[in-house]
């Protein structure tokens, strides 16, 4: 089966020989084509010079330099546009991610799925950083519309015809697993070991994994409007209960609800959901903006590697402007 990996890459510089040695032995053992795309994220380390010499060591490795940082999504998008093979594996750069199950992947996208899941059998982070990808993959399940979506990971392995559903796609919020629902249903979970980081720590905090999470809430599902209009519609239910209330005590007793501190707490109460409310529409308005602007969602400053993939669709417009 021929096999492209793509692996986005930043401050990764101690760890790239030994990504490209693994990867390159599992490969030449299962596959008779293959190739590997390291995409620079604007790397603040030598992190570009390590891939050009790889690139210059290897005929089946390419580099991919993007001009700044984009994000892991943003460069994954990159690599795969530029893939030339009918199957395409993605992982972190970190070796927590082993090549070595890259063909349990395969063997079970054989079975005729579209898109494979590397679920980790156990996880290797810190405690807010699980925290926060519980809350990034429930996120991502109200952008996907599937229950896979709470298995989800960067290890994935998918057929190269799935990316025509999204060739077009030019906004600068980008979600992989979003895109990838675009194209099918057929996805599927298998268990895959999970390591420990080699050297250095995860470029993923706390922050960017909430900040990811309200991307694709945001960027790809409607839930947080009909979560705005279920909240307007329980306080508007409560405001006539509210009314029910004083009325009612009005009629009983003929006086009026005493104090001032009923009053402010009901007014406090309606102005904050509407500004939640108004929030959550600010959001979509904000993402509206940016899609009006034309952002890309990547360019590159260059390319590495003696056989440099052949760009199609939107990659060849980004090289050209690049």
């Amino acid at each position: 089966m021929p096999v492209s990996v793509v692996v986005p890459v930043y401050n990764s510089e101690q760890c790239l020989r030994e990504l490209a040695r693994r990867i390159g032995r599992v490969l030449e053992s299962h596959n008779d084509s293959y190739e590997l795309i390291l995409v620079n994220d604007a790397s603040r380390d030598r992190s570009w010079e390590v891939i050009c010499e790889l690139a210059a060591l290897y005929r089946w490795i390419s580099g991919i330099n993007l001009t700044r940082n984009f994000g892991q999504h943003n460069a994954l998008l990159c690599g795969i546009r530029l893939a030339q093979y009918s199957t395409i594996v993605t992982l972190d750069d970190d070796l927590q991610h082993p090549p070595e199950e890259i063909q349990v992947m395969l063997e079970r996208l054989a079975q005729g799925y579209d898109v494979v899941y590397g679920t980790p059998d156990r996880e290797e982070h810190g405690l807010w950083r699980n925290v926060a990808s519980r809350i990034t993959k429930m996120a991502l399940q109200s952008a996907m519309g599937a229950q896979t979506a709470r298995k989800v990971s960067a290890f994935r392995a998918f057929r190269t015809a799935m990316r025509d559903a999204f060739e077009t796609y030019r906004g600068p919020f980008v979600s992989i697993d979003v895109l990838l629902s675009w194209a099918t249903t057929r996805f599927t979970t298998v268990r895959v070991r999970h390591e420990r980081r080699l050297t250095g720590v995860s470029n993923y905090t706390l922050r960017k994994l909430i900040r990811h999470a309200l991307n694709m809430m945001t960027g790809f599902s409607a839930v947080p409007l009909q979560l705005a209009s279920l909240i307007g519609f329980a306080f508007t239910l409560f405001g006539l209960g509210v009314l029910g209330f004083v009325i009612s005590r009005y009629l009983v007793y003929g006086s009026a609800v005493p104090g001032f501190a009923f009053l402010a707490s009901v007014i406090a109460i309606f102005s904050g959901a509407q500004l939640f409310a108004l929030g959550i529409m600010g959001e979509y308005l904000a993402r509206m903006h940016f899609r009006l602007l034309d952002r890309p969602a990547y360019t590159v400053r260059g390319f590495a590697g003696a056989q440099t993939p052949a760009p199609s669709g939107a990659a060849l417009e980004n090289r050209a402007r690049a």
